[in-house]
């Protein structure tokens, strides 16, 4: 087929450092490309890719000095597609809403998977309106605030079976906690754990402007209080398989509808197990007593921690190489493509439309 992907501009594809969905729309796209499809990446101009490669700006926003609005570049970025839309056989949309008004001369060759947490006032009624575009939710928990829509599958996300090498051996005995410092993500609730447990956390993440003040409020006075806790800051890919590798357990004490939850399949990756909350898409994710614990409360992940000697690393690794690689999530995406009531799986269809198949007909 031939397959339109359209990212986000924050991040390039992949991004440098911090970037979950640019992260997943490249490994999407290599994994596609890989299965023998025609694809076209429509993104920053710093992205880079196998497939041919679409620059709507030349470098991620996020990273591109004096740049105060997003949106129309992304409306520059739309219009792009637009001019192209009728060369592809599927599109598949990762920038949530901005583009369902404008797509619905080609809506039964579109898909959108949504990335984000979906439980904030104003979208349902916004995907009330435009219910008959088809989305594609990333757990089924994501799922639950939403209104009556299109749902056109449930996929989980994945990453190249060799992007992170397990650590089977020994490790390094620490607890690590990666991502975002947040409110959601309750580093507090990861520093606690790991100061009972009498165990080094160490943290790698970044802190967004809009976290600054919860930074240097709740959490740097944490870090400097308990001297078992050392702050990384943000990584960059090269650096997470190390980070990840050389810890005990990564520790997800999240407090939201976690959509998914990339990094738990980052530590499966490298056979490290994952003691996570109750929330979102951990139950879908992590399988209880295999790649990790489920837990409901700090008690219970210090205990926790006292049980993970007793997981294998290798079947952590197992656990991910059944379910999360990114060849399974290409191919469960090209599935979707196929059923899509408008798609073109035809590959005569281009050539006859361009008048080529007349013409390999009077050759012949």
């Amino acid at each position: 087929m031939k397959i339109a992907q359209i990212a986000p501009l924050a991040e390039s594809v992949p991004p440098k450092l911090y970037g979950g969905t640019e992260r997943i729309v490249s490994y999407l796209t290599e994994a596609l490309v890989h299965q023998g499809h025609e694809v076209t990446l429509f993104a920053s101009g710093d992205s880079q890719t196998s497939a041919e490669l679409v620059p709507i700006t030349p470098a991620a926003l996020r990273l591109t000095p004096g740049i105060v609005d997003t949106i129309p570049y992304h409306m520059m970025m739309l219009d792009a597609v637009r001019q192209r839309a009728d060369e592809f056989d599927a599109l598949h949309f990762h920038i949530d809403l901005l583009h369902l008004p404008m797509i619905q001369d080609f809506i039964g060759r579109t898909v959108t998977t949504l990335h984000g947490r979906l439980d904030l006032p104003d979208l349902p009624p916004f995907y009330r309106c435009f219910g008959d575009h088809c989305l594609v939710s990333i757990s089924d928990h994501q799922r639950q605030p939403m209104p009556p829509v299109n749902w056109g599958a449930t996929i989980y996300h994945g990453l190249p079976a060799d992007l992170l090498t397990p650590s089977l051996g020994e490790n390094e005995g620490y607890l690590a906690f990666l991502g975002r410092i947040s409110p959601e993500k309750r580093p507090d609730r990861a520093i606690r754990i790991a100061a009972r447990a009498g165990m080094e956390l160490r943290i790698a993440a970044k802190i967004d402007a809009v976290d600054r003040a919860y930074w240097e409020e709740e959490i740097a006075p944490l870090v400097k209080l308990y001297p078992n806790i050392r702050f990384i800051g943000e990584i960059n890919e090269r650096e997470k398989a190390d980070f990840l590798g050389g810890a005990s357990a990564l520790l997800f004490p999240i407090d939201w509808p976690e959509p998914f939850g990339l990094v738990m399949i980052e530590a499966m990756a490298c056979g490290t197990p994952v003691i996570a909350f109750r929330c979102g898409s951990v139950p879908e994710v992590i399988e209880d007593g295999r790649s990790g614990f489920i837990v409901d409360s700090e008690d219970e992940a210090v205990e926790a921690v006292k049980q993970i000697r007793h997981l294998e690393r290798k079947m952590v690794r197992g656990v991910f190489d059944a379910r999360f690689t990114a060849d399974r999530m290409a191919a469960d995406y090209a599935a979707l493509y196929h059923r899509l009531p408008g798609a073109r799986t035809d590959a005569a269809w281009l050539r006859r439309r361009r008048g080529e198949e007349s013409e390999l007909q009077i050759v012949a």
